[in-house]
């Protein structure tokens, strides 16, 4: 084998290692392309998101159901809204509640669906009423310390 036929056999492999890393970062990184045409947007207002990002999941009893696509502030209302492109095999009731939850107790946040019994279903860009912000776990932890405080004050007092 001469060292022509070498050279290029190696850039061969090294270009398709980067070709294979790159599919990887995609898929890992969620930033593969999604086809629009099989998803419809929903909408949900929050008083507060906590860590939820772009991209993040939405699930329903566990299922991968869709995407966040895009979160902004209401200049009027000062709510967090979401907007979420759901895949149009599911359908979701019209009094459908949507929470934000944490994977394990410190991973990553995504909005989850609860099915109510409406037979109304919610359709393209029509907003959930029925929200639940995230619970921060340093305001629990502070709420927890201050009522201690309080408590030993009041005892103190006695």
């Amino acid at each position: 084998m001469n060292r022509v036929t070498l050279d290029l056999w190696v850039g061969i492999f090294v270009a398709s290692g980067i070709i294979a890393l790159l599919f990887l970062g995609l898929k890992v990184g969620n930033l593969a392309a999604a086809n629009n045409s099989e998803t419809y947007l929903l909408l949900a207002r929050f008083d507060n998101i906590g860590g939820l990002k772009v991209r993040g999941a939405v699930k329903a009893a566990g299922v991968v159901v869709g995407r966040v696509a895009d979160i902004h502030l209401d200049s009027e209302s000062y709510l967090a809204v979401v907007t979420m492109k759901i895949n149009k095999r599911y359908q979701f009731p019209r009094d459908t509640f949507a929470t934000i939850n944490t994977s394990g107790l410190l991973g990553e946040q995504y909005v989850g669906l609860d099915v109510g019994g409406d037979p109304t279903m919610l359709k393209e860009g029509e907003m959930v009423t029925k929200t639940q912000s995230a619970v921060v776990l340093e305001k629990l932890i502070g709420q927890f310390l201050f009522g201690k405080a309080a408590e030993a004050g009041a005892a103190a007092k006695k």
